[in-house]
């Protein structure tokens, strides 16, 4: 093995002493090296999901075992990924604008990125800025890690929740851990300290609010062939949703929001309702309701582009 790749190795089963799972990423990359595919692509000739039976991705194969650690290691100069779910982390993201993007308006003043957003939030909560681990990405952003909460709802990740440039990864998500280097930048250890508690006052702006009661809905579907092909549809797409892999639903959302999405086009289904019964599932299968209506209606609006109608 190289230098650079017994380094690497070594970072990975330092984050994995901690008791935070980690997996490969791309040398050079944030994204997962293993599995080179989704849940949607899934053949089921990947070595893992084969002898699973099902789609097995980054989150599940995230391990804090050093064995494993060490063999996938030795393979490559892979950059370490911290899965925050299994690790029960929760990483707030705060992030630099890029190149040519601008503030938008209404911004407290003196906001420029998302640490001075976070800063306004801890002033204007009466919290100091946090002491907890943390790490500066490779563009000059910064990784807050805390403890996901032992009690309550557990949460998923967010994205401009708590203001401009701040993202959170919880369950569902991960983090470049410190040590990796990205498109030539590194990532490093600013606070090495333990992870704080997820102070009360964040978890409490993080925790999705309860939805209004769900109204009933029924969808026309007519009677004979035509009707039995749209509610199939429908079926299959809100079994989708309902068992999207980890990691998965927004994208399963989407998929099934473009197909549904390709009848609404045609004149098949009714775009309310349709767009209702999406939304029902998802927020069922613990997806946020207001990011769940953009996903759905970013895929109705790709499924325009190819409206669908069924065959009397």
């Amino acid at each position: 093995m190289t230098s650079t790749t017994l380094a690497l190795q070594q970072i990975a089963l330092d984050h994995a002493a901690r008791g935070w799972h980690v997996f490969p990423l791309r040398p050079g990359d944030k994204r997962p090296a293993f599995p080179a595919h989704d849940a949607t692509r899934c053949t089921g000739q990947d070595p893992r999901c084969r002898t699973a039976g099902r789609h097995v991705g980054w989150e599940q194969r995230a391990t804090t075992d050093p064995a494993r650690i060490r063999r996938a290691w030795a393979a490559a100069p892979y950059n370490v990924g911290v899965a925050t779910g299994p690790s029960g982390l929760l990483v707030v993201d705060l992030d630099t604008p890029k190149p040519g993007q601008t503030p938008p308006a209404g911004l407290p003043e003196g906001c420029h990125d998302g640490a001075d957003m976070f800063a306004d939030l801890c002033q204007h909560a009466d919290q100091p800025w946090p002491a907890t681990y943390t790490v500066t990405t490779g563009r000059g952003g910064t990784h807050l890690y805390y403890r996901h909460p032992a009690a309550g709802p557990r949460l998923r990740n967010t994205a401009g929740t708590l203001g401009w440039l701040i993202d959170t990864r919880a369950a569902g998500g991960y983090v470049v851990a410190a040590g990796s280097v990205v498109n030539g930048r590194p990532y490093s250890v600013a606070w090495s300290g333990d992870p704080a508690p997820l102070p009360a006052w964040l978890a409490e702006r993080l925790t999705p609010r309860p939805l209004p009661p769900q109204r009933p809905v029924t969808v026309e579907l007519g009677t004979g062939r035509p009707a039995a092909y749209l509610d199939a549809a429908i079926r299959q797409s809100l079994q989708a949703i309902a068992t999207a892999p980890e990691g998965t639903l927004n994208r399963t959302l989407y998929g099934a929001s473009v197909a549904l999405g390709q009848l609404v086009a045609g004149g098949a289904l009714d775009s309310r309702d349709t767009e209702t019964l999406l939304l029902n599932a998802a927020t069922a299968a613990h997806h946020p309701a207001g990011p769940a209506v953009r996903t759905i209606r970013s895929g109705f609006r790709a499924g325009a582009a190819r409206p669908r109608s069924v065959a009397a």
